[in-house]
């Protein structure tokens, strides 16, 4: 157990690091100074200076940063300084932080492409060459699932009803509808469990708690790539590309369903401690699939990053954009009162989310 965690932090604290080289590499290549890049957080435990920049190891585990000359605008005059640098360069450091995460995202697909296949979350829509298959890929704690012995990584191959309705399909949303028309009934779900078949009794609930869904498991439609070895990387860049469409997808088939008061997909916000938690339920079930948890929570660093927020990527792309177009930067009080409300929010939504994690993992 002790081992998994060390792992769980390593990944999470690597994943933030090559975020912030991603800014880092880009000023170097500019000739902005960059004072410090340091892991983790303050207070230093250990640091050396060479040339303008710092490299720091520090003690609070709680991802990377880069410090850059400039960023506060307070050295606008200055040479090699963030806010004296072309807008186009800046744009470009502030991108290179979620581009990087893509690129983490790429390396492992096109790894797993190239060694055993990879398998990439679809649409209910997509209608491409790959026969698609319904995925469990979460199960919640004290679940009906969980205590059918429903697993992680299992694919649906039928439900059956206690009236001998049955179905067999590769969509989502019809296993989501055949699950919510017999809560509080007895189903039997035919699952494949690597080369095995199993019929698995059980109880859709009728009352699920907040953010559980019926049977309490995550759903997903997937395809398996398969593939040569040297096709490799157009396979890992496909399945990037597929992953990331995939977000927005879901979200917005979500708002939609809400909308028309359908049966939405089981979705549920975690903090540190739920993303550990599935994080150590996947590393369980082999490093291949760890891996490919590692490259899917990259792409959703990289779009909710990109989110036009203050204290995200987003937010100083944004104020980046509102420059170009007014011709002149934004007043830097202004933007720096912005940045520090947005970050105490994402703050005390980090500790909510924490305190929920914690509630339902206990």
């Amino acid at each position: 157990m002790f081992l998994t965690i060390i792992i769980v932090i390593f990944s999470l604290i690597t994943l933030m690091s090559l975020h912030e080289l991603g800014h880092f590499l880009l000023a170097k290549k500019f000739g902005i100074v960059v004072e410090e890049f340091g892991i983790g957080y303050p207070p230093r435990i250990w640091g050396k200076k060479i040339k303008d920049t710092i490299y720091s190891v520090n003690w609070l585990p709680l991802g990377a940063f880069v410090k850059i000359l400039g960023e506060d605008d307070t050295s606008q005059k200055i040479k090699g300084s963030f806010s004296s640098s072309p807008l186009y360069q800046r744009i470009l450091v502030v991108l290179g932080g979620c581009f990087s995460f893509w690129v983490i995202a790429f390396l492992i697909f096109t790894f797993l492409a190239g060694l055993q296949g990879v398998n990439v979350a679809v649409s209910d829509n997509y209608n491409g060459k790959e026969k698609p298959f319904v995925q469990i890929f979460s199960v919640a704690k004290n679940s009906p699932a969980e205590k059918a012995g429903i697993q992680m990584g299992d694919i649906v191959i039928q439900l059956k009803s206690a009236g001998a309705e049955q179905i067999q399909t590769d969509k989502v949303a019809l296993v989501q509808s055949f699950i919510y028309e017999h809560k509080g009934e007895q189903i039997i779900i035919t699952l494949k469990r690597g080369k095995n078949l199993l019929d698995v009794p059980v109880v859709p609930r009728v009352n699920p708690p907040r953010g559980e869904g019926a049977l309490g498991v995550g759903l997903s439609r997937v395809i398996n790539e398969q593939t040569q070895w040297y096709k490799a990387p157009y396979v890992g860049l496909k399945t990037t590309f597929l992953q990331t469409k995939a977000v927005p997808q879901v979200w917005i088939e979500i708002i939609t369903k809400k909308i028309k008061k359908e049966p939405t997909p089981n979705v549920q916000f975690v903090g540190p401690v739920g993303l550990g938690s599935i994080m150590n339920k996947a590393l369980q079930y082999g490093a291949g699939n760890y891996l490919m948890l590692i490259a899917v929570i990259a792409i959703y660093l990289a779009i909710f990053n990109l989110l036009p927020l203050p204290a995200l990527d987003g937010g100083r792309l944004l104020f980046l954009v509102v420059e170009a177009i007014r011709k002149k930067p934004i007043e830097p009080k202004i933007e720096q009162q912005a940045t520090a409300v947005f970050f105490v929010l994402f703050i005390m939504l980090g500790l909510f989310l924490t305190i929920q994690d914690i509630w339902r993992l206990f």
